[in-house]
């Protein structure tokens, strides 16, 4: 029977027993029904003290639903003592409604049995391989760090940073804490776990489900948990409401929904994957208000995300963007979190879980160990679980490991050359035909946002029962109407964008172009297309490099055509052009001089895109490639971003390729903590200060480096020409001074280097000082904005009596006592000093500094001073910009 159906025999049903009653019954029935509370909830007395029949059957109805409100009325009129009404209630029920819906649970029963029903829907997960295990034996608890945006106030030191700044690895205590309250005592409704694809988000948000389920997480705060995977839901045939996605959830079609949804404080939506979303503005997308509303999948989790639809229901969305801005715009106050994959510690563990075998899991971890790059990757769980697979089978086949490399887009292809290679022998070139056209079929999933494929695409491109549908897609069954529907997709969605990638190098030179449009139509379409696509052009990136070009003619058979790896070259030399810039110089400097602590973030932005370009071109590991792209991109501007250890690694890559003048810029980054070294036992430490071995002993006075190392190490590399660094609004904790110190002494290009608002403590800038000082130093131009330094600002004035190169310093922003003015024009008196310009903008100076500074300005009529109360100087050379 329809919904609506329900409720009017429902409301006859009740107005006609309450009818039966006289007025001293049914005041009686009003007074108990006012402690009738059902799931802890009763009708308010102010609406039953004067209500009629009529206005009793309505209020029931309302507040409780259809069906329950049966129950709690006959349920009332046995304790009102009207039983035989009660009787009759109970009887006509049956004769209307059928025995089914009068075995309707209440919520609080129903609770115990949705949680069972999930316990066991999701006690096993699917591997990429297709067998099941059990999700408690193979989660591996990952790095959860909360928002890890730049702080509110950048002068912290880093050891004042809060607690909750740290990441935690992913156990129970953790899940907690996503929907812990805030400093003002304010609970967040949205959390967003945000991560890179493969990294493991889909399976905490099913460990946070199974554990809700156990009994573990959200005790009396949460009643229902759904999980709703966005890719699978916006596939879905024909329209729907919520209630119609929360039933499909329940084990049977009798939850009771309404009763649920009416207490929506106590529900926790899972949303998987909301970067699948379509952008907002057309019909299809325009979000639900109502739970029972029927509409698209897109406009039903549209409206959850956005809080128009249940606003006060708790939400934990996924996605792969960190917070991009057509996401942004749609969320209601969310707290953020970073899944930063495995630690360490983890990745060692995961790969013994995996081998089940101590001395094959010991021997492959070594080797991935020694792997400094591998290993790093491997804190993507996937690709762990792919690395993993390879070794494998490598091991069981007796081959050299050394033969796995070290990139993801190679991981990824040797791992589906090997899966190939295990399965039974077919036709080479018939596999070679059947690769092809999986790859297309990909690639039309992916740009049109498809995930699931029917057996009339695959029968399309001559796929059913090939060998690669066997090997690569999944089958899934669905109920349908009639009979059973039959669906494919790829064993994991970054399968299906690196095929996808791979179509664009499988195509034949003579063949006729694709429907869908070459390399070319890829990257220069929709700029939120490409957003969507930006692992597959990755991955793209990736097959471009020499060695992957010949190992798809090695496996595939088929020659790889130069013409797509200009067509890439030429879109990334474009970027420079099209490439917005968030902060303008000269906005940057009128901030910094107001005292504004960070430059304002543009809404709707995707700020790290040049970082996700530098991810592209370190895929390909071809110097010579990254040298000639990196041309088009003479500034690389990376502005508020969490720089994690891949990310640095990234960037130091491209770095150490880039071309001479080039330029980089850091606004408003944080650094990843470095990488601290396990503690030793409490045995070996008495050991070692009992009198262990001078090698010991070294090993522990040794420093850790600074998590801006790798850049450093790549800006003294010979090749690298980088010729400008600005880090602006970025802690330097002294570690980093030390590095980038080193780095002054060697780097042979870097002739600009710019410090704005850095938190330098005195010791930090006396170190940076000491290499700017050294003879081989190269830095002509010195740009220093640290406001709340005034006395330590010596150590910058000294390098001018030493340093070789040094032209131009511009002292803009900072505090300069008369002391420091004096032993800054002594400075420039001094023989060996050779700078020719100094930029004194909004730098408050006494009259007696003023008079300092023209009496050095004739006595060196070569040196510019610029400074608004100096007016007298000639203006500086053309070309010099003295913002940041």
């Amino acid at each position: 029977m329809e919904p609506d159906a329900v409720a009017g025999a429902a409301r006859e049903l009740l107005l006609a027993a309450l009818e039966d009653l006289s007025q001293q019954q049914l005041k009686r029935f009003r007074h108990k029904l006012r402690d009738a509370p059902l799931d802890g909830r009763s009708i308010p007395w102010g609406r039953l003290e004067n209500a009629n029949a009529m206005d009793l059957a309505e209020e029931l109805i309302n507040f409780y639903g259809p069906e329950p409100a049966l129950d709690v009325a006959r349920k009332t009129l046995k304790r009102a003592d009207v039983r035989n009404v009660a009787a009759r209630l109970k009887e006509q029920r049956l004769q209307r409604l059928g025995p089914s819906s009068s075995a309707l649970l209440s919520v609080s029963e129903y609770k115990k049995k949705y949680r069972e029903h999930v316990l066991r829907q999701h006690a096993k997960v699917k591997e990429r391989n297709a067998r099941s295990v059990k999700i408690t034996k193979r989660f591996t608890k990952l790095l959860i760090a909360p928002e890890s945006a730049v702080p509110e106030h950048p002068a912290q030191e880093p050891a004042e940073e809060p607690e909750r700044e740290r990441a935690r690895r992913s156990d129970t205590h953790t899940f907690n804490r996503l929907f812990r309250r805030d400093e003002e005592g304010q609970r967040p409704l949205t959390v967003v776990l945000q991560g890179p694809a493969g990294i493991g988000k889909t399976m905490a948000a099913k460990k946070i489900l199974y554990d809700w389920a156990a009994g573990k997480l959200y005790h009396g705060q949460v009643d229902f948990a759904f999980f709703m995977p966005c890719r699978e839901l916006l596939e879905r045939p024909g329209t729907c409401s919520l209630a119609d996605l929360i039933l499909d959830q329940c084990p049977d079609r009798s939850a009771p929904v309404r009763q649920m949804l009416a207490q929506s404080e106590r529900l926790l939506f899972i949303l998987d994957g909301v970067d699948e979303l379509p952008a907002l503005g057309s019909a299809e997308t325009a979000p639900c208000i109502d739970p029972f509303e029927v509409g698209s999948a897109a406009g039903v989790l549209g409206g959850l995300l956005s809080k128009v639809l249940l606003p006060e229901a708790r939400l934990l969305v996924t996605t792969r963007g960190a917070a991009p801005g057509k996401l942004q715009g749609r969320l209601c106050s969310p707290q953020c979190a970073e899944v930063r994959g495995f630690s360490d510690k983890d990745k060692k563990k995961y790969f013994y879980k995996f081998f089940q075998d101590e001395w094959r899991a010991e021997r492959a971890y070594r080797f991935v160990k020694e792997n400094e790059t591998l290993f790093s990757l491997c804190f993507v769980p996937f690709v762990c679980w792919i690395v993993c697979t390879v070794l494998r089978q490598q091991l069981e086949l007796g081959q050299d490991l050394s033969r796995t490399s070290k990139t993801t887009t190679s991981v990824y292809l040797l791992f589906i050359s090997s899966v190939l290679r295990s399965a039974p022998a077919a036709d080479g070139r018939r596999v070679q035909d059947e690769l092809r056209k999986l790859s297309r079929l990909a690639r039309e999933g992916v740009l049109r946002r498809r995930a699931q494929f029917s057996e009339k695409d695959l029968e399309r491109l001559e796929l059913r029962g090939s060998k690669v549908q066997t090997l690569f897609l999944s089958r899934k069954e669905l109920p349908g109407v009639l009979e059973t529907e039959v669906t494919y997709q790829f064993m994991d969605q970054s399968f299906q964008e690196f095929f996808a990638a791979l179509s664009y190098l499988l195509e034949d030179e003579g063949a006729p172009r694709a429907p869908l449009g070459g390399v070319g139509a890829l990257l220069r379409g929709d700029a939120e297309l490409r957003c969507h696509l930006a692992l597959t052009i990755r991955f793209l990136f990736g097959l471009l490099s020499a060695e992957r070009m010949q190992d798809i003619e090695r496996h595939f058979g088929c020659t790889v055509s130069e013409r797509v790896k200009q067509d890439v070259l030429r879109w990334v030399q474009d970027q420079g052009q099209d490439c917005p810039r968030r902060v303008t110089e000269g906005t940057e400097k009128t901030q910094v001089l107001q005292g504004a602590e960070e430059p304002e973030e543009e809404e709707g932005e995707e700020l790290n895109y040049p970082l996700e370009l530098l991810y592209c071109l370190y895929e390909t590991q071809e110097d010579a490639f990254v040298c000639q792209a990196l041309r088009g991109l003479p500034e690389l501007a990376l502005e508020r971003v969490h720089l994690s250890r891949m990310d640095l690694a990234v960037l130091s890559y491209c770095i150490r390729c880039c071309p001479a003048g080039q330029a980089l810029r850091l606004v408003s980054c944080r650094l990843a903590a470095a990488q601290e070294k396990k503690k030793k036992s409490l045995m070996k430490r008495l050991q070692g200060s009992l009198g262990g071995s001078s090698s010991s002993q070294a090993t522990i006075r040794k420093p850790l480096g600074s998590p801006l190392r790798p850049l450093c190490e790549a800006m003294m590399d010979q090749q690298c020409g980088l010729n400008s660094l600005t880090l602006s609004h970025c802690k330097l904790p002294d570690l980093v001074c030390r590095d980038l110190s080193e780095a002054l002494r060697e780097a042979p290009a870097l002739t600009e280097l710019g410090l704005v608002c850095n938190s330098l403590s005195e010791a930090g800038l006396r170190v940076l000082s000491e290499g700017l000082a050294w003879p081989q130093c190269r830095v002509q131009t010195l740009r220093v904005q640290q406001p709340g330094l005034q006395e330590a600002l010596q150590y910058v004035v000294g390098v001018l009596q030493h340093s070789p190169a040094l032209t131009t310093l511009d002292l803009s922003g900072c505090q300069l006592s008369g002391p420091m003015v004096t032993y800054l024009c002594a400075a420039l008196q001094y023989p060996g000093c050779r700078l020719q310009t100094l930029s004194l903008t909004s730098v408050d100076l006494s009259e007696q500094s003023l008079q300092a500074l023209r009496a050095l300005g004739t006595a060196k009529p070569g040196l510019v001073i610029t400074h608004p109360m100096l007016d007298s100087h000639p203006e500086p050379p053309k070309g010099f910009n003295s913002t940041l």
